[in-house]
């Protein structure tokens, strides 16, 4: 097998026959060696029924059936765990970035040393807010992560298999996929291309923070210092504060402190809770990864009966 493509499937009913079509298609143009893994992700639509219907019709489609919805970092490691080419093209099947790109990110990989290209956007897509919050939260991972994470990178990437063999050596259950993708290493290039944008997705606000979260916590331990050094500063000041306070209390003076008191109280009782927090993320990675429960279950592989027998 030369090239195998991985997509997952979450909601993506609408999308499937077209992508499957336009991959194809763009595949054929490399070699007639490949194969196209879609990985139903516990989606509540019609995916799996539309994917299963383009495999009876279609000997180069295999859909993977996760017995659950397991997220989309883990759908996508489960595919490329499958994949069998010598390169692998992982990409979103939303059509928001266009199947299109293999043959331009081919023609980069056998041009240059590179054990992966992968894509860029020229800029963030959405409304003000979601390009607001977003590039607020690539200053977060610039600021907070030690490993350089390329800005607003994308989904879309074509890797060689000694990449994809080590990147799915990683089984972190709590983890953001876009930082373990640095975090292999090896010689990466990256492509900028436009990428289309719908009117809704399944990535929310909240979705975004957990990622964000994950992000952070999976890769830096600066919070963790950064409380430790917000705790110093505040003993220190407030060892100041007391001094001075003494100070003007020796000269006789009636202080009457309920201001003071009162935002203090209030200041450092958020500042605790929010080192408890701090800490507590960390604490609960360890918790979960300590149960090494399996990453994905798999409840199916369908693959037509020609697939079979090739293999």
């Amino acid at each position: 097998m030369k090239l195998s493509i991985v997509a997952t499937l979450y909601n993506s009913g609408p999308y499937v026959e077209p992508f499957c079509q336009r991959i194809c298609a763009e595949a054929e143009k490399i070699t007639s060696e490949f194969e196209v893994i879609l990985v139903d992700d516990g989606s509540p639509d019609n995916s799996l029924r539309v994917a299963l219907d383009v495999l009876s019709r279609n000997s180069k489609i295999k859909v993977i059936e996760l017995s659950r919805n397991f997220g989309h970092h883990k759908a996508m490691m489960t595919g490329l765990e499958h994949a069998q080419g010598q390169l692998v093209f992982l990409i979103d099947v939303d059509l928001e970035e266009p199947p299109e790109l293999l043959g331009e990110f081919h023609h980069k990989l056998m041009e240059g040393d590179w054990d992966v290209v992968y894509g860029c956007q020229e800029q963030r897509k959405g409304e003000w807010f979601e390009r607001t919050s977003g590039a607020f939260a690539w200053f977060l991972i610039d600021a907070l992560i030690t490993i350089k994470v390329p800005r607003n990178h994308s989904t879309v990437r074509l890797m060689k298999k000694r990449y994809v063999d080590a990147l799915t050596l990683h089984k972190e259950h709590k983890t953001a996929i876009g930082g373990l993708w640095v975090l292999t290493g090896f010689r990466q290039l990256g492509v900028k291309f436009e990428k289309l944008s719908r009117t809704e997705t399944s990535y929310r606000f909240s979705s975004r923070m957990l990622v964000l979260l994950d992000s952070v916590t999976s890769f830096s331990e600066r919070p963790l210092y950064f409380v430790f050094y917000l705790g110093l500063a505040i003993f220190f000041l407030s060892t100041l504060v007391a001094a001075g306070l003494l100070a003007i209390w020796s000269t006789g003076k009636v202080l009457p402190g309920w201001i003071s008191v009162m935002a203090s109280v209030w200041i450092l009782g958020g500042l605790v809770i929010l080192s408890i927090g701090i800490v507590g993320l960390y604490v609960s990675r360890i918790f979960v990864e300590t149960k090494m429960r399996p990453y994905t279950l798999v409840r199916e592989v369908h693959e037509s009966p020609a697939s079979k027998d090739s293999a």
